[in-house]
This record gives C-alpha cells, sequence and structure tokens, in this order.
C-alpha cells in the first residue's frame, strides 16, 4: 500500500505527486493516457502555438510601416497544426515527466486507461491491475462540455481543431469565455470568416467590464461577426454547403450557414468514470466537493486542479496540488485561498487581469481608479500598438493596489509586474517610485500609479497644475484633452 496515490498525471497530479514524495511518502501516479494533462497535449500549449502564428500574421502586416518588403504570409492550416504537435512533442521531451518521476521514486502507471475506485482505499486500472492508498489526490482534470440539442454531433470543441484536415472558410464559435475568445482571435487572423455569439450579455464575463468592451469592439474592427445576448441554439442542420445553425433571440429563429460550429460552453470536471459510488465522495455539478483545505466528503481523499471547479488555470492547479499534498502527508489543514491568480488571454490584442474588476472593488470600498491608454506609452507608440490601456484599482483607506486589468500588448507580462507587488503588499505610492525600464510596456503601470498618488495627494502638486484638464505623471509630456 502506498501512503499517497495520484490520479491524474497533468499539472496538478505531477506537483502533488512530487510535493508528497518530497515530504517522504511512498508515492503513486496514475496517468489515463499521455503524461502532462490537456494544458500540454490538448490545452494551452497547442493554442499558444496558434496565437503565435495569428501573431506572425499581423505583424508581417506592418512591414511597409518599418520599410520592410515581403510578400503578405499564406497559410498552409495543415502545417500550422503540424507545428502544433512537434512543439507538444518538444514539451514531452523537455519536461521528461515521466524519468523525473521514477527518477525520485515515484511509481507511475502512465496510459492506463479509465482508473476507477472498487473500495475507498483501492483503485483498479483498466487492465484489472489495483493499486491501493492510504491517501488518494484526485487531479483528474475536466473535458470540453457538449451540448444536447439536434444536430449537436456535429459541432466540435476546441479539442477537435487539431483534428481538422482544412482551414474552415467560415466558422460559428459558440462561447464567449477565454478559450472562445482565443479560437476567434486566431481563426480571424487565419482567414476564416468568425461569428463569436454566447447567451451572456458581453464576452468575457469575469473579466473587468472595460476590458470586455475594448476587446469586442476590436473584434467588430476585425470583422468577427458578434452575437452576444441570444437566447439559445436550436439545431443543426447539415447542408449541401456545410452546416446551417439555427438559434434564438427575443426576436424569434434566426440561421447562420457556416462550414463548422465550435462549441466553447464549459469545462465540467471528469468524474463519470472514478467509481465515486464505492468511496462515498461527494460531488456537484460534475465536479468533487471539497473543502478550502481541498479535503473531499471522504477525509483520506483530496482532490485538485480542474476537477474542483475552484479556478481552472494551470498556475492555480499547481497551487492546489501542493497544498493538497502538504495537508494529506503531513495532516496540516492548510487552506487554499487564491487571492492572487494573474490570467489573461492570448487574443489579439492581449488582455489580463489580477485582482478585483472595479465593479467588485466598488462593492465593498472607496476606491480610485487610473485608466491610462496605450497611446500615452511611448513603447507603443514605437511598436505601433497604441490599442489598449492599463486600469489600477487602488483602496483608497489605504493606497493598496486591490486589482489591475490591463489589454493591449504584452497585456499579460504586464499584469504579472502588478501581481508581483500585490503579493508584496505594496502600497500604489511604492508602484509609482519603480524605475521601470524605458521603453518598455510594463512602464504603462508607473503611469497608473503616479497618476493616483497624485489624485491620493501623495505627492505635492501646484493648485494651478490640478486646474488643468488632463495631465500626463511622467513620459516628459503633457496632454490636454
Amino acid at each position: 500500500m502506498f501512503d499517497v496515490v495520484v490520479l491524474g498525471g497533468g499539472p496538478a497530479g505531477v506537483t502533488a505527486a512530487l510535493r508528497a514524495r518530497e515530504l517522504g511518502a511512498t508515492v503513486a501516479l496514475i496517468e489515463k493516457a499521455r503524461m502532462g494533462g490537456t494544458c500540454t497535449n490538448d490545452g494551452c500549449v497547442p493554442t499558444r502555438v496558434l496565437a503565435k502564428a495569428a501573431r506572425l500574421i499581423r505583424d508581417a502586416d506592418q512591414f511597409d510601416l518599418y520599410g520592410l518588403s515581403a510578400p503578405k504570409p499564406q497559410v498552409d492550416f495543415k502545417a500550422i497544426l503540424a507545428r502544433t504537435q512537434q512543439v507538444v512533442y518538444t514539451m514531452q521531451e523537455k519536461k521528461q515527466l515521466l524519468d523525473h518521476l521514477r527518477d525520485v521514486n515515484i511509481t507511475v502507471y502512465s496510459e492506463a486507461g479509465n482508473t476507477a475506485f472498487i473500495d475507498p482505499h483501492t483503485v483498479q486500472m483498466e487492465n484489472g491491475d489495483t493499486v491501493q492508498g492510504d491517501k488518494f489526490i484526485i487531479c483528474v482534470g475536466g473535458y470540453a462540455r457538449k451540448l444536447n440539442f439536434p444536430g449537436a454531433e456535429y459541432a466540435l470543441t476546441h479539442s477537435d481543431v487539431w483534428r481538422l484536415n482544412k482551414l474552415p472558410e467560415s466558422v460559428v464559435i459558440v462561447g464567449g469565455g477565454a478559450t472562445g475568445c482565443q479560437l476567434a482571435s486566431v481563426l480571424d487572423a487565419f482567414g476564416s470568416r468568425v461569428t463569436l455569439m454566447d447567451i451572456a450579455p458581453r464576452i468575457l464575463l469575469s473579466e473587468d467590464a472595460d476590458i470586455a468592451a475594448l476587446m469586442e469592439q476590436q473584434f467588430i474592427a476585425s470583422d468577427i461577426n458578434m452575437k452576444t445576448g441570444i437566447n439559445g441554439l436550436e439545431r443543426i442542420e447539415k447542408t449541401a454547403n456545410g452546416l446551417q445553425l439555427i438559434y434564438t433571440t427575443d426576436t424569434g429563429e434566426h440561421a447562420l450557414d457556416t462550414e463548422a460550429v465550435i462549441l466553447s460552453v464549459g469545462w465540467p470536471g471528469n468524474v463519470d468514470h472514478l467509481g465515486l459510488e464505492h468511496t462515498g465522495v461527494e460531488t456537484d455539478r460534475g465536479y468533487i466537493n471539497v473543502d478550502s483545505a481541498l479535503q473531499s466528503s471522504v477525509p483520506h481523499i483530496y482532490a485538485a486542479g480542474d476537477i474542483t471547479g475552484k479556478m481552472m488555470l494551470v498556475q492555480s492547479a499547481g497551487s492546489q496540488a501542493r497544498i493538497a499534498a502538504e495537508n494529506a502527508v503531513l495532516g496540516k489543514s492548510e487552506s487554499v485561498r487564491h487571492k492572487l491568480v494573474p490570467h489573461g488571454g492570448f487574443t489579439d490584442p492581449e488582455y489580463g487581469g489580477v485582482g478585483l474588476t472595479e465593479a467588485q472593488a466598488r462593492e465593498t470600498m472607496d476606491v480610485v481608479v487610473a485608466k491610462v491608454p496605450y497611446m500615452d506609452l511611448d513603447r507603443a507608440v514605437i511598436d505601433a500598438r497604441t490599442v489598449g490601456f492599463c486600469k489600477l484599482i487602488v483602496n483608497r483607506a489605504d493606497g493598496k493596489v486591490v486589482g489591475a486589468h490591463v489589454v493591449g500588448e504584452q497585456a499579460v507580462e504586464v499584469v504579472q509586474i502588478v501581481s508581483a507587488g500585490m503579493a508584496g503588499e505594496l502600497a500604489v505610492d511604492k508602484f509609482a517610485d519603480l524605475e521601470l525600464a524605458y521603453p518598455t510596456f510594463a512602464a504603462i503601470v508607473g503611469l497608473a500609479a503616479r497618476q493616483i498618488v497624485r489624485e491620493l495627494d501623495l505627492v505635492a502638486v501646484a493648485p494651478a497644475w490640478r486646474a488643468l484638464v488632463r495631465t500626463r505623471a511622467s513620459e516628459w509630456e503633457r496632454l490636454d484633452d
């Protein structure tokens, strides 16, 4: 019997296994398919390759602006997909997960197929072999949800993109969250006619409203057909030229002719084949119920990552996994917090956020908000990437930054800067004092911070200066509206 048995070989599972072993436990890890999980094999890594290809196409649009001559790039979709798989294989080789785990004496069962509990302390693999454990950490991730409506079998999910034979001339993407927006942005850059639709009143519903508004504006400018606030999907019909999607709004039924329909409508956990009925572990809407210590309703069984439904991001999966392993091995009850989780999307333009949105912050505190446009940033002008802004949200009571939201070039990287400072509990005047390198996109954080310290009267400012309509806090010149 192992001290700890980990189910799942993605970021959460591998992290949990390594941390448990580091603490001295005997550990087994069981993975259904290839090591690396959704992120490496089917999610973040290959999707980022698509985003890189899309970015290169957009960069080529600037060649004339910088005195360069070259033919417009031609999209070889099969070659792009081949590159995604090459990068996935390279990532597998780079990580060497099997060797890494085995080198520290973790027993690994990879490509084990469906593995299920047959009693609270025993799991059985597809080949009939069993593994017993004193403690279990379930890290089996999730899957792309499919909807049940007539013709739904014609719809794809993001997982099917890697098996397409050619770039669809037209595509409807259902779901305006992070994955849907990334696919819409990428396929639009490749040359598909894209329609993005959602039942929500706006895209990126979990992001700051200003982020969503600018992203929608830029999508429309790129000729992406936006349809938000629909009532639902009625059916998909096969036609001589492809597919017809029938959807409803308040004004009735509408039809869209398209070559492909891609659903990006949720990410339930992989609970169906776990045999949890033999353990007493409680689930809810496709996720394992866990407390703040990541302990399930059965004390010796923990869960981490997407299967908990708490925060479905790679960085959060790793954080949860470490806490679950420590609690399982050491008998601790450390809580998972997810207070600061920088995140974003590799769309065009990029967007990123950390902490509270402006609406969330205003519900509980008096805040000061600075929103600095990328046009105020010298690096943005140099690179001709002036679309976007950086928004800092500060608690007026103590001057602490409680949220940051950026849309524009390198937005995800810029947000990391703010997140690091927030983790160190820097007040906004400390952000303002940072001598960030010039000219960089990260320097916009200093511009926003210096705007706020003036509003908070943390630096001396002459009355005549305050009377000006609009001022810049740095980058050398003043700008009147």
